[in-house]
């Protein structure tokens, strides 16, 4: 292993999800069919949204962003995990770690604000529908756009150069299949106490913006939805909240659960947790938006429909 003036290794070794060489074909078989299942079904909800003129709403402009956003956040950590499954050796070097570690960040928070912004249009459609059209306009959804990229943007970029500022002068394996924040903390042989400190006060803040905008989003939808008379007006409401509420349950039920817990308690429950709120999510965000939704099936149909005619 090299290393920079003692402070800095110029690899790191990512142990992966197993250690038993008997498990690593079987591994990269299976995550080499997840990446192309999520790559492709989120391909396809694109092409179906903005091939459809019925979808050419917010709510659809927005799962079509989410979709590209996924396909680039499984491409961040999925390509260098199946290399490592074939590989002996494991290694990612110091750069590729941070730069990995830049974009894994950057494309988390991204897809949370994105629920956030779903949530709001979602909250606008139910309790002001009348005024829908109005106040989600093209103007409204730019500008939810520009926040979901440039919070993420700067908030990452942050952790990253407080995390190229440590001393890394002990060990050089990473107990994860990526560069995530706390493993690599926890090699650091200087003080974290600041990225500590910033993880539960400004990581904590960026997080909780979107989650925050969800369920106030959701409680007034809750009170406007009870106050139909009819049982089929209730569950026609409920129905258009339905998909987007799985997939804020998958991807913060996770995400709490490998963050909001001491650094030292990382184990290896965690890299399942980040497995589901990465690549398990991102792979299930098509199927739960098109399975639960007439429209997008509607708009699959016209897409399959136009594939077969060419």
């Amino acid at each position: 292993m090299g290393w920079n003036n003692l402070t800095r290794p110029s690899e790191f070794i990512l142990l992966g999800l197993s250690s038993r060489p008997e498990d690593q074909k079987l591994l990269f078989v299976f995550f080499l069919i997840i990446y192309l299942i999520t790559v492709m079904g989120n391909l396809i909800i694109i092409l179906a949204i903005n091939s459809d003129t019925h979808l050419q709403i917010p709510m659809y402009f927005f799962l079509s962003i989410l979709s590209f956003v996924d396909i680039c956040y499984t491409t961040v950590i999925t390509p260098k995990m199946l290399i490592n499954f074939i590989s002996e050796t494991k290694t990612i070097s110091y750069g590729e770690c941070l730069t990995q570690m830049y974009f894994f960040i950057l494309f988390g928070n991204v897809d949370s604000y994105l629920l956030g912004a779903m949530a709001i249009d979602r909250y606008v459609a139910i309790c002001n529908p009348f005024r829908y059209i109005t106040i989600m306009n093209h103007k409204c959804c730019i500008l939810l756009l520009v926040i979901s990229f440039c919070v993420p943007f700067l908030h990452s970029l942050l952790h990253v150069y407080l995390i190229d500022q440590l001393s890394f002068c002990a060990s050089n394996i990473i107990h994860h299949f990526i560069c995530d924040v706390n493993p690599v903390l926890k090699l650091s042989c200087s003080s974290t106490f600041v990225n500590e400190i910033l993880i539960k006060t400004e990581g904590l803040s960026v997080v909780l913006t979107p989650f925050s905008c969800i369920i106030i989003s959701y409680l007034r939808i809750l009170i406007t939805v009870l106050k139909i008379p009819s049982a089929a007006g209730k569950y026609k409401a409920f129905s258009t909240c339905g998909s987007h509420l799985t997939v804020v349950i998958l991807f913060y039920g996770s995400v709490s659960y490998v963050y909001f817990q001491p650094l030292a308690s990382y184990t290896v429950k965690d890299r399942i947790a980040t497995i589901i709120y990465t690549i398990l999510t991102s792979m299930l965000n098509p199927f739960i938006y098109s399975l639960r939704n007439k429209d997008m099936k509607r708009g699959l149909g016209k897409l399959i429909g136009r594939i077969k005619s060419l």
